[in-house]
C-alpha cells in the first residue's frame, strides 16, 4: 500500500472540511499514525481519556461489559469516523474499549489538548464536533428506545436496513453491504442472543426479504424489510 500523508487523509474527515491549509499541517504535526491488527485494543475501559482518534482504514467497535460480563457492543465505526470524543468535554477515563475488528486497522492519534487548541483558534471546528456528538446522542437514544419497547426481530431489522442505508450499495430494488461482523456480534449490538440472530436472519431469508453469507447481506427491497 502506497503510504498517505497524515494531512493529505485527515483533510477528508467531514469536521475538518473549514480547516486551512496551515491548520492542516499543523494536524499533520500533532497527529500519530498508528497500524493495529485484528482483535487488538486501542483503548481499555479505565484507560486515561487524554487522546481522540481518527479511523483511517477498517473496522473497530466500541464495547463495554454489562454486570454479568457479557460484551455489549455500543457502536461499529468505519473509515472517517472519530472516536474518544467524550474526552474534549470532560470524560477523565474511558468506560468503554475500542477493539480492531479487521485483520489491519489504520488509525491517527490526537492529544486532547492539541485537540483543543485547535477547537479554540476555529469556531467551525467547534461545531462541527458539537454536530457530530448530537447526532451520536440522537442515535443512541434511539437504540435505547429500541432496546426498550421493540422486540427481538425489529431490533434486528432495524441494525440491517440502518446498516444498509449508512454502508450500503444500490443494485436496482435491492441493497447490499458488506460487513465483518459474527452473528455473535449483530446479537451484542441488538441486545439479543446469537440463536435469536440465526433464526431470525434465517426467517427473512426463507421470506425471500434477505440473502446472507459470512460477509454480506442483500436486501431484496428495503420497502419491505419490516
Amino acid at each position: 500500500m502506497k503510504e498517505l500523508r497524515t494531512t493529505s487523509i485527515l483533510s477528508q474527515f467531514p469536521i475538518f472540511s473549514t480547516l486551512s491549509e496551515i491548520e492542516l499541517e499543523r494536524l499533520d504535526e500533532m497527529a500519530e499514525k498508528h497500524v493495529l491488527s485484528k482483535y487488538n485494543f486501542i483503548f481499555l475501559a479505565g484507560d486515561e481519556s487524554d487522546t481522540i482518534y481518527f479511523l483511517l482504514k477498517g473496522s473497530i467497535k466500541i464495547s463495554t461489559h454489562s454486570s454479568d460480563g457479557k460484551e455489549v457492543i455500543k457502536s461499529v465505526l468505519h473509515p472517517l469516523a472519530m472516536f474518544g470524543e467524550m474526552a474534549v468535554i470532560g470524560e477523565t477515563h474511558r468506560p468503554d474499549f475500542a477493539q480492531a475488528m479487521n485483520n489491519e486497522i489504520h488509525y491517527c492519534a490526537l492529544k486532547v489538548e492539541d485537540f483543543k487548541k485547535l477547537m479554540q483558534s476555529n469556531f467551525n471546528l467547534c461545531s462541527s464536533v458539537l454536530t457530530m456528538m448530537g447526532g451520536r446522542l440522537r442515535k443512541a437514544e434511539n437504540r435505547l428506545e429500541g432496546l426498550i419497547f421493540k422486540d427481538a426481530r425489529s431490533r434486528i431489522i432495524d441494525f440491517i436496513k440502518e446498516t444498509a442505508e449508512d454502508r450500503g450499495r444500490k443494485v436496482g430494488f435491492e441493497t447490499l453491504f458488506k460487513h465483518t461482523l459474527t452473528q455473535q456480534d449483530i446479537a451484542n449490538i441488538t441486545g439479543t442472543s446469537r440463536q435469536t440472530v440465526t433464526s431470525v436472519l434465517n426467517d427473512l431469508r426463507k421470506e425471500n426479504l434477505i440473502y446472507f453469507n459470512r460477509n454480506s447481506i442483500l436486501i431484496r427491497d428495503m420497502a419491505k424489510l419490516a
